[in-house]
């Protein structure tokens, strides 16, 4: 059963510029290291990170934004598959399974200057 959807469009060159402006402040503040190292090692970093951003904002929708979060505890992390999955921890975690969420589908995708994230949350019965 699908318990919330979230869908999220970032544009790339503004997000590039941010990243430009603030560095390390700014992304230490939006991206675990993990995520960081996984943008760092493309020739465009700024696509994926604004892709992973979107994620990050469309998974908020799709849990009602709970109130507290850290940008650290909605991590987009690439699986074997390279497929991106969420990983929950804290607050995101506690709000996820307070709604009753058992799953996490997310997918994401850039193209020129844009970067787009949809997320479906489920959970319980069929």
């Amino acid at each position: 059963m699908v318990i919330g959807i979230g869908l999220d469009l970032v544009t790339v060159s503004r997000f590039a510029r941010m990243i430009e402006r603030y560095g390390e402040r700014l992304l230490g503040r939006l991206f675990t290291a993990g995520e960081r190292a996984y943008c760092a090692k493309y020739a465009q970093p700024a696509q994926h990170y604004a892709a992973r951003f979107a994620a990050k904002e469309a998974l908020l929708k799709a849990l009602g934004v709970p109130h507290g979060l850290s940008w650290h505890e909605l991590e987009v992390v690439s699986a074997a598959s390279r497929a991106p999955q969420i990983h929950l921890s804290g607050r995101a975690a506690e709000a996820a399974r307070q709604l009753g969420i058992t799953r996490l589908l997310v997918t994401l995708t850039h193209e020129r200057d844009l970067a787009a994230a949809m997320i479906v949350a489920e959970g319980g019965a069929d």
